[in-house]
């Protein structure tokens, strides 16, 4: 089958430059986000840098990924939502402080509103939460794989936009939600091929880093732009984020942030209730979850890191991140944790709350790095081609007839097309059989049928059969 031909403009030639860059950055080195100004009146053929287009082969990876989700999220009882792509600005920007607030994709309506394309997916949660009130019986178990969208730096992992695996538990205070949810993640890793020596997930508490900060009596107002300093603790160097830290209003001094990194820097919950104290609702919390994990079977896939405290405001109590124990991806795979007090931001009573999100990104790259991805090829059972146009009728016919048995059928639709080019085609596209519909085998209802998978002497692998026979099979 012969392709589309489109000759490139400068333009074109210059977004797919910029698309081969973005597949194997250089080590360290953002992706380029822009190409040359296109020029007057020509529409490049790439999309905008940082977003994806999902041509066939590529959708088929994107349902695949998707159908490994939603059977997780079955198995454990989860019920799938949604919401809108286009919300309040409003909604996104009650925390202040937070990172995610500098990437919005966020502008005024035609209508005087200001909104944003979501950044993620928990702010629409809790807004629908509040909406359905006390119909909802609780605990409430959703998840959900919506497109969030972040103008971000685009590197290997990290995109503009990206799907991202939601699951949450609302309505459960005690840290047996968290446990449920770690135990979703490492079902979902085991049914794509991964281990517990190339994946691994951190686990500590925001609990921790408030009793460090109070005790070391670094200002409140800057808890929220030190947690998302301090989360990028294994992406900077410890003297950039120092730095950063003492840039804050009111300032963390170069002394207290030292001191700060190196509480943070303790590897072992012993080690942790020596520094804070054994009775701290951190250390319980932290003890309780690790001991439910051995009768959950994912002991060894997780471990406790003080420095994890994800970036977001809203997390309250346990938090944990996914990453490649191999080194091959630094980017977390996924992250979560709880969010006890999201809810009163929103003018409504607070509910005990933990969820994670999952994006589909970097799970892609590491699938693909290992190897670990199945064949993407298009699944066609049958070609149907008629020798002639009088006999289409009956091609289409028989189409049908197959196609309510459940089995993929395509038509010739061209006319003058020859058996060995259907052949040919069929190859190319791997179906099981191609049926010939010809005038003296059609006087009889009988289709010629050529099996493709058998690599036998041609004659040995076609055959007549009723057209009855056939759409009975």
């Amino acid at each position: 089958m012969e392709g589309i031909k489109v000759e490139e403009t400068k333009p074109q030639q210059a977004a797919k430059s910029e698309k081969q860059n973005q597949k194997k950055p250089a080590e360290g080195r953002a992706m380029r986000t822009g190409g040359k100004k296109k020029a007057s009146g020509v529409i490049p053929s790439e999309p905008i840098a940082g977003v994806r287009d999902f041509p066939p082969e590529e959708m088929r990876k994107r349902t695949w990924l998707f159908d490994k989700f939603r059977e997780v999220a079955r198995v454990f009882s989860f019920q799938e939502y949604d919401a809108p792509v286009l919300e309040y600005e409003e909604l996104y920007t009650r925390k202040a402080g937070e990172e995610i607030t500098q990437q919005m994709y966020n502008f005024v309506d035609k209508g005087d509103q200001k909104v944003s394309l979501r950044p993620e997916m928990t702010p629409s949660l809790a807004r629908l939460v509040i909406q359905k009130g006390k119909a909802l019986m609780v605990p409430v178990k959703w998840f959900s794989i919506p497109q969030c969208w972040r103008f971000e730096t685009v590197t290997r992992g990290r995109r503009r936009e990206h799907y991202q695996w939601n699951m949450d538990i609302i309505g459960v205070k005690e840290v047996t939600a968290e446990a449920e949810l770690l135990a979703a993640i490492v079902a979902f890793f085991k049914s794509v091929g991964l281990s517990a020596k190339e994946i691994g997930i951190k686990v500590s508490s925001r609990k921790v880093i408030e009793k460090i900060i109070d005790d070391l009596k670094i200002p409140k107002e800057v808890f929220a732009q030190t947690c998302i300093i301090v989360d990028k603790l294994d992406k900077l160097e410890r003297a950039d984020v120092v730095q950063q830290l003492a840039a804050l209003d009111p300032p963390v001094p170069e002394e207290v942030a030292s001191r700060l990194i190196d509480t943070l820097s303790v590897k072992s919950i012993e080690e942790l209730g020596a520094l804070i104290g054994e009775e701290h609702e951190a250390v319980k919390e932290l003890q309780k979850l690790f001991w439910l994990a051995q009768s959950y079977g994912y002991a060894d896939w997780i471990q406790f890191d003080a420095s994890v405290v994800r970036g977001l405001a809203y997390y309250t109590g346990i938090v944990f991140e996914g990453f490649d124990r191999t080194g091959g991806i630094p980017r977390a795979i996924c992250g979560g944790g709880r969010y006890d007090r999201l809810f009163s931001t929103y003018g409504a009573k607070d509910i005990p709350s933990c969820g994670f999100g999952f994006g589909d990104c970097v799970i892609m790259e590491i699938l693909e790095d290992k190897k670990l991805l199945p064949s993407f090829a298009p699944k066609i059972d049958d070609i149907i081609l008629a020798f002639n146009e009088e006999l289409r009728p009956a091609a289409n016919e028989l189409a049908m007839a197959l196609r309510i048995q459940g089995r993929a059928v395509e038509i010739v639709l061209g006319e003058g097309k020859k058996l060995k080019w259907a052949y040919s085609y069929a190859d190319r596209l791997g179906a099981d059989r191609v049926m010939l519909i010809a005038p003296d085998e059609w006087k009889e209802r009988k289709i010629r049928v050529k099996d493709m998978k058998k690599q036998t002497d041609k004659d040995e692998n076609q055959y007549d059969v009723l057209y009855d026979d056939l759409v009975k099979q």
